[in-house]
Parts: C-alpha cells; structure tokens; sequence
C-alpha cells in the first residue's frame, strides 16, 4: 500500500527527495530523441599535450561544434577531468593536457568511419586539428561500444609508425585484452570477475534459487554463463532457461518469439540481463518491458541507458537491480559546467544528460514533498533545484583515462629523457607538422604505471595486476511521463571475508520497497523443518516436493535432503522438527498396573500364610494327616515364596533384583511343584501297595520326599550354570514405547530361561501324569484328582504365557511373566488347599476317620 501510495503522489507531484545518509539517490527525466535503428554508438577523442596553459574557451570551442545529445556527457567528462588534471600543479608543469573532438564524433560505429582521419580518403589529412610545433600528439581514446575500439585497433594497426597509443572507456572486453591483435591498447575498466558471485550473493540474500538468464551470443556472454553457472552451482540455484540471444537480427526475428515465451512461461521472478547494449539483446529487453512482463531485472550499470528508455506503467514491473563498479563521488562536475561560455540552458542540459544526483544525503530516512507544481513543469522546477550530474561507469572510465595519461607523460618526463630527437620524433603530413612522442617508450611508461586518483581509487595499468571490481547495487524504477528514480541499495567486495562481502542497506530496501523482503523466486517452496526435499524426477535440484521425516526422524532446517535419526534415548515429536528426551520408566509400584499386581501378591501371600496357620493348627485331624502333612506345610511355604518373587519384578530394576528375580522364581517353583509331584507319586503308591513289601519299604521310609530334594537340585545346577554363563541383567528397551524408555530386566542367556521352564513343564508333566493315573482309585484318601486339576491349570497358564510373551514388549513382558507367576501359584493353593480348608473350617464333621473312610468325596 505504501509503495502505491508513493507512485500516486509521484506522478500528481513534483519528484520526491529522498533523506537517506548513506546511498544516493537520482531522478531522471527522460529524452524523446531515442532512435530505436541507431544503437552501435561510440566516441573519438585524441588526446594531446601543450605547452603552458591552455585558452579559457578552448573547451568551449570544442563543445559547441556539437548539437548536443546524450553522448556528449563523454566530453563534458573529458573536458572536467582535463580541467582538474591542468590545475593540478604536481603534475605536468609548464604543460596542459587538451583532446580534440572531431565534429560528430559520437555516432553510430558505421558512420563513424567516413570521418576517420586514418581512413583511406583521408590518410594523408591531418587528424581534424590543427597541429602545431608546441602540440604533442599522446594518444587516442575510444569508447564506450567495444565495436568502436576494435574499428580503431583495427585502423591503426597499418599505421603504427604514426606512434599512437590507445585508451578505451566502456564495459571491459576480453576481445580487446588480445596483447598480440592490439598491443597498444588499453581497457580503463576492470574486468568483471567478481560480477558472478556478486549476483549469486544477492540471491542468497533473498533467498532466489530460480533464475532466468538472457545473454548475447558471444565469447563475452558465454565466459560469464560459464562463470555464473559455477557460482550458482555451489549453492545449488538453478537456471529456470537460459536465452542464448543471437546477434544476427535475422536469426534473432525468427526466434524472437521463443524467447519471449521462455521468460513468460517460466516461474522465474528474477531475470538476468547481460551482454552488449547495442545488440538484439537490447531489443529484446524493450520488447519484454513493452509487453508488460513483470519481473526483477538484474543487470550491470551499462544497462542504465537502455532501462532509462522504458516509459512503463505504474505497478508494471518490479524494478531493476543494477550492479555498478564502486567508484568514490567525484564533486564539482555542475559547478565546472556552468563555467562554460557561452554552454546555454546549463540546467537543462544537464537535467537530458541522464541520472540526477539531488545531493539527498540529510539526516532523516524519509522523503518530502517539495512545493506542488504539475509534472509538466517538472523541468522548469528541476532548473530551479541544485543537484550534480551522477558520474556514469563510461565517465569515470574516461576521469581515469586523463589521470593515466597524464601519470605516464610526467613520469616520462621525470627521467630527464632527452628532449632532442631521441625524445620526440617528427612527422609531416602534407603541411603540417605534429611533435608525437615515441610509441615505445611512452608505451613502455604506460604499462607501468600505477597511481591513486585525487577521490581515492587505485589504478593498474598492468592487466596481470588488476584488481577485481567493487560494486554498487542500484534499484531503478521506471515511471509514467518519463520519469526514472533510482536509489543505491547496498555494496558488494570481493576483498571482504565470505559471508560480509555483501551489506546491504535494509532500511533503504524497506523505504523504497516498503517492506525489507523481495518477492521470491524459486521453483518449489522451502521445506521447512520437519520435511525434507523429495526430488522430482527429470525436474532441476531447485524443484522438488515436501515430505515429512520418516519415524523419529527430525529435521531441524530448511530444504534438507536427508532426515537426522534420534539418538536412542531420544524421540521426534509431532512436527518431526526436535528430539524430545524419552522418559524413563519402568513396572513401578505407583503405576496403576504395577499397584494391583502388587496387591495380588501381598493377598495371595496373606492367603497362603492363613491357610498354613489352619493347617498348622489343626495337624492333628484326619484330613491333614491322611494328605502327608509334611508335604503339604512345604507346598504351602513355597506358594508363598513364588506369590512374594513376583514382588522383585515390580520396582525399578537393579542388579540384584534382575539376579533375583529369575532365581528365586525357577527354585521356587521347582519346590512348588516337585512338591506337588511327590504327593502324588504319594497317592498313587499308596493304593497300589495292599501287601507288605518292598513297595510298602518306600511309602514306610518317606522316600517320595527324597523327589523334592532332587528335583530342586537339578534346578539349582540349571540356574547355577546360567549364572556363569550370561546372567541377567539390566536392560533399557526404547522401542517399545513411543517417547519412553523402558527399564527391564533382560534374561541374559534366552537358551537358560527356556530351559528353566521347560524343566518346570517336565515336572508339571509328570505330575498331571501320575495325578491322572489315580484319579479313579476310591475316594478314601485320595486328592489325586485336585492335584490333577490342578497341574492342568498351571500346563495351562504357561502354555498361554510363551506365546503371548513373545509377543509383547518391554513393559508388558514384566507384566505377562508376574500375572503368570500369580496365577499359577493361586490355582495350586486354590484347587489343592482351598476344599480342605473348607472341610476344617466349616465342615468339621466331616474331618473325621470314619468320615473318611466313607467312599464320599469332598
């Protein structure tokens, strides 16, 4: 809303000054005498050396053979970095550094030939000057078309006996560096090495990872997709298309259509313009801004003329990201100017040279409304304000030109060369005469020289010692009724350690754009953490799909590829973005489960020390004599020792326990029911044996007693050897659970627990065997069929429990093995004891021996 508002009062107002303190800020209004045929441009100036100071209206004489026109911002560069270099008294004393500019200099690249005074109609006419004795031919600059510097390369070269060196402003062309085609040239402007990774900075800013590319045909175009496509690569960006624009129009008109489709099919918010301005590249750019393709362009400072040309709509485009060398502010430049006699409309001619600097650097980060007045007026109000020409790229090419020339020269003189023949050598054309310094040795001077410009900036003349380039980052709008704005956004160096080469300024981003974020461009939304990135197939690295991290899988970043497993004692909550610290637990006697099991038990055993108390108490009576009483106390005391082992499971574990736990239950039940096997071998032999004997020999000497003793001792050997072997112990189960931590007991050795029960199965086997064979012999005496019930229900719940232990886990386990453990024990004291405790307590008649001998039953 801001940023509309902000258009509204541009447009139904005059231009608005920024306040900002650090970056600069430009209006532009906009020139109507653009030709769309005429876009190879290019300028010519030779620059010579006089004796003394030079006329005040020299310059002035120059500058009004020209109509001027937007390239005439080259020699009012030229004529202000010549002023500054005379006026400097350590360089060149008792000399003035001039150029002549031929009139029409700055035209079109294929008329510019028809003028050259090296041309073959005019190689015998002087070179459109007046040479005189005290004049000294320097050298020759040409820019800012690279088509311009190679048409003069190319002229010169039959005529290198002339002695003339050459100096080019414009964009830095590999073409150009070939030392063995132009061995006399030299490119003002540096190489644009760092431009890739400058660009790729800014999207890793913004978070751009989709990116479109438009470039010329040419080794210049390809060198930096080469370079570029690197630079992305190791942040893995990617190209949405890549437009290869030919410079052949005929090739480009038949094409012209796919590579418009390219860029308005493509997802692509951000597209990179590079290459010549003067090519069909340029004419593709204005034909996308015409149809009104909106997106983010990002271009070089060269592009500033072309983008200036657009006449766009409100709300028709993003804007344009311009990347600019770094160069310090040069002061001064309106101030010369006006100087100029008799230069008419000074303001005027400025305000059509291009972008404005309105000098707005105050203290607030705001703009005002200047006084009302319509946009037509706005030249009128613009004549009226105090602002400075911003320096182009071009323009300070040129500042630097002068300054390197003018360094050569007066280092040259300061090795007291001799003046004679040697210094300068004579050549006549026809009838003048021209004093030209020797090519070889100025040549020689120049390639060495290094200097710092009076505002601060190195310059290298040896191309092996360039120095990479620093950028400014420029934001451009362009507006109805030729109105442009443009505001410095930050800065890029590549000398600055990685990660603050880049600094822009945020708060100007949020004044211009009103809000400190750019739109995105990027082929798939990020995956936030808790995803990871699902690559699409035949699809670039930079469109993918979002999937959530498997099971206990987090992700804590963005655009992940791999999901990070918790540790063991750790769980990924819902959103599968951190690791929860699992909670410990373990059978307690808090838990509800824990506390009823533990209840059973303490009743159980309660149970089974009352019914050993009635036993005991009546010991005496038929019913518990006639079923072995000595038997019967031991069953009992075991009972109660397996109801009180299913206590050890309960609690959290330890090494005693875990130890205890399986012991005491394997020794205890093996008491319980060798106990039980005795008493009915017992039984059994007491009704087969009718005659005295050797049968009766062992019912007489209790010799069934002797099963308890050895049936326990095997276990104990049983349980000794697992002990040796690989005894219990303690155990955490993660797994289990979701978002807990077990603590169990583990068996240790699996092979020696099985073989703990099984041996509890083989004389609960036994048992139930032999209660079986006796359980139709006469009542009298005879429990043999509760003793046969009963091994059925302990088989029974042992059967069950294998099974269903195997298929439970960590607390659960513990659980199975105790309800077991309770169970079994409750059915031997239920079904053995129960029916005789029922006869003592509330039978008592029939607990006597005739009542026995009846053949009744319980």
């Amino acid at each position: 809303m801001f940023i509309l508002i902000f258009l509204f009062l541009l447009l139904n107002s005059p231009p608005l000054v920024s306040t900002i303190i650090h970056p600069k800020c430009f209006w532009r209004m906009k020139q109507n005498n653009d030709k769309q045929g005429d876009l190879l441009t290019g300028c010519i100036f030779f620059l010579l050396s006089v004796q003394g100071p030079v006329e005040k209206d020299y310059f002035n004489n120059i500058l009004n053979r020209n109509i001027p026109t937007e390239n005439n911002k080259f020699p009012l560069a030229l004529t202000f970095s010549m002023d500054e270099v005379n006026r400097n008294p350590d360089l060149l004393p008792n000399m003035s550094l001039v150029f002549q500019w031929p009139k029409g200099g700055c035209r079109s690249v294929s008329s510019l030939y028809s003028f050259m005074p090296l041309s073959e109609e005019n190689q015998y006419k002087p070179p459109n000057y007046e040479c005189k004795e005290e004049i000294m031919c320097i050298m020759i600059l040409t820019g800012p078309s690279w088509e311009t510097s190679v048409m003069i390369g190319t002229l010169l070269e039959p005529y290198r006996s002339g002695q003339i060196l050459q100096l080019t402003f414009g964009p830095f062309q590999n073409m150009l560096s070939d030392h063995d085609k132009f061995p006399y040239l030299y490119q003002m402007a540096p190489k644009d090495t760092a431009l890739p990774l400058a660009m790729v900075s800014l999207m890793l800013h913004f978070n751009w990872n989709w990116i479109g590319l438009a470039i010329s045909d040419s080794d210049q175009g390809t060198q930096f997709l080469s370079h570029l496509r690197t630079e992305m690569e190791k942040h893995k960006f990617c190209f949405a298309f890549v437009s290869i624009i030919p410079v052949n129009k005929h090739l480009y008109m038949s094409r012209a259509e796919v590579y418009y489709n390219q860029i308005i099919t493509s997802s692509a918010n951000v597209v990179i313009i590079y290459g010549d301005t003067d090519s069909t590249l340029a004419v593709s750019f204005r034909k996308w801004e015409s149809l009104g393709i909106q997106r983010i362009w990002m271009t070089t400072s060269q592009w500033d003329v072309t983008t200036s040309k657009r006449d766009s709509t409100v709300g028709s485009s993003h804007g344009t990201l311009s990347f600019a060398h770094h160069h310090s502010e040069i002061s001064g430049f309106k101030a010369f100017v006006q100087t100029l006699n008799p230069l008419k409309y000074t303001d005027e001619y400025l305000a059509r040279l291009g972008w404005m600097n309105f000098n707005c650097e105050v203290s607030a980060s705001k703009c005002k409304t200047l006084k009302n007045c319509s946009s037509n007026a706005s030249l009128q109000w613009l004549m009226g304000q105090t602002f400075d020409m911003a320096f182009s790229e071009d323009s300070y090419d040129i500042y630097n030109a002068v300054y390197t020339a003018a360094n050569a020269v007066h280092e040259m003189l300061l090795q007291h060369v001799d003046y004679g023949n040697n210094m300068f050598a004579d050549i006549k054309k026809g009838h003048t005469h021209c004093r030209m310094l020797p090519l070889f040795q100025l040549h020689s001077f120049l390639r060495k020289t290094h200097f710092t410009t009076p505002v601060g900036e190195k310059v290298n003349m040896n191309q092996r010692q360039n120095l990479q380039a620093e950028y400014d980052i420029f934001q451009i709008w362009n507006f109805p009724k030729g109105f442009g704005f443009k505001v410095k956004i930050g800065e890029f160096s590549p000398y600055f350690p990685k990660g603050h080469q880049l600094h822009l300024y945020d708060d100007v981003i949020e004044w211009s754009i009103g809000s400190r974020q750019m739109p995105p461009s990027v082929c798939s939304a990020d995956c936030g953490p808790g995803t990871k990135k699902f690559l699409r197939e035949g699809s670039a690295a930079c469109c993918f799909d979002c999937i959530l991290c498997p099971e206990n899988e987090v992700s804590n970043e963005t655009n992940v590829e791999k999901c990070v497993r918790c540790p063991e004692e750790q769980y990924a909550n819902r959103e599968h973005n951190q690791c929860i610290h699992k909670a410990v637990i373990f059978l307690n006697y808090k838990d509800p489960l824990g506390m009823s099991l533990a209840s059973l038990a303490l009743c159980f055993s309660a149970f089974t020390v009352l019914v050993l108390g009635v036993f005991v108490k009546h010991h005496d009576t038929p019913i518990v004599k006639a079923n072995n009483r000595n038997l019967s106390y031991i069953l009992l005391i075991s009972l109660m020792f397996c109801f009180l082992c299913s206590l050890l499971f309960i609690g959290q574990p330890n090494s005693a326990t875990c130890i205890l736990q399986q012991i005491t239950f394997g020794v205890a039940f093996t008491v319980a029911v060798s106990t039980v096997l005795a008493k009915t071998v017992t039984v059994l032999l007491a009704f087969i044996v009718t005659a005295p004997g050797r049968m009766r020999f062992f019912i007489v000497s209790r010799t069934p007693n002797y099963i308890i003793v050895i049936c326990t001792l095997i276990q104990v050997i049983l349980c000794a050897i697992w002990l040796l072997v690989s005894p219990p112990f303690i155990d955490t189960d993660a797994h289990s659970e979701h978002g807990q931590i077990i603590i169990v007991c583990n068996k240790g050795s699996v092979t020696a627990f099985y073989c703990v029960l099984v041996y509890h199965g083989f004389l609960a086997l036994g048992s139930f065997t032999v209660a079986f064979l006796a359980r139709n012999l006469p009542d009298k005496f005879n429990e043999a069929k509760f003793l046969t019930f009963s091994m059925l229900l302990f088989c029974s719940v042992w059967v069950t429990f294998l099974p269903v232990y195997h298929g439970t886990k960590g607390k659960v386990m513990v659980v199975v093995e105790v309800f077991s453990i309770l169970s079994s024990s409750a059915g031997l004291l239920g079904c053995i004891f129960i029916p005789k405790c029922y006869i003592i307590l509330f039978r008592p008649e029939r607990n006597s021996l005739p009542k026995l001998r009846e053949k009744t039953s319980y």
